[in-house]
């Protein structure tokens, strides 16, 4: 299982109100009270199949999709369209032999259908990209387990997996916080329900179910990375 990790990627907009002869420009007063809402952060949301052992972890998924919705937020989802590295009989947790899925076809079951591919992401066109957890994130988008994306692809980034050791089964992948170490990034202590926010690179990260924990201390902690995401990119 593994953390949420968000990539913040600011975007530049200005907004002109054209004057003409026909119309006089409004006071000062009359604009604060006439102006349109802000538009909503552009948000891609990357997923990885559909099954914590074998693609993205639903609850997270489904959790980060509430609450980019509750801060008006504008999201695109995308998928890689490959094979799953391998397909899990999640009653049992093993292979399904002679079995194999696309991860584009999976993750559309959490899309609801409305999902692009990976290929056609344009960082350009969005302010942050969101990476949900899961084993898929390691199997289908790396060759590590997924809290170790922005450790792999930004040097001396901060992120968080929550703690260091396992307390008695309560972190039970605490043991990806060395793995984070040795590719150079630092690993910050963090509680299931904190978000981490590394100001420099502007990465969000958050635990999720790096703990064995309650369902709502997940979803709490997930609501914390994505309001930090949302108030990096000045949304």
């Amino acid at each position: 299982m593994a953390a949420v990790r968000v990539l913040v990627a600011p975007r530049l907009a200005s907004a002109l109100l054209p004057l003409s002869r026909y119309h006089r420009a409004p006071s000062q007063r009359a604009a604060l009270h006439s102006s349109a809402p802000r538009p909503g952060a552009r948000v891609a949301l990357v997923l990885s199949g559909c099954g914590v052992y074998d693609g993205t972890e639903i609850h997270e998924a489904s959790a980060i999709l509430v609450h980019l919705s509750r801060g008006g937020a504008e999201v695109q989802i995308f998928a890689p369209d490959v094979p799953q590295m391998h397909v899990i009989d999640h009653t049992k947790g093993e292979p399904s032999e002679r079995e194999s899925r696309n991860v584009l076809a999976e993750s559309a079951r959490i899309a609801r259908g409305k999902i692009t591919s990976l290929a056609q992401l344009n960082a350009a066109n969005h302010d942050a990209a969101i990476f949900p957890g899961g084993f898929g994130a390691a199997k289908n988008l790396l060759c590590c387990i997924a809290p170790v994306l922005a450790a792999k692809v930004i040097k001396g980034v901060e992120v968080t997996v929550g703690h260091e050791q396992e307390e008695g089964g309560k972190w039970p992948y605490a043991g990806t916080a060395e793995a984070i170490k040795a590719l150079g990034a630092k690993h910050c202590v963090k509680g299931v329900t904190e978000a981490h926010v590394d100001q420099k690179n502007k990465v969000v990260t958050t635990p999720a179910f790096m703990c064995e924990t309650a369902l709502h201390h997940i979803h709490d902690g997930i609501g914390a990375m994505v309001k930090n995401v949302l108030e990096l990119t000045g949304k």
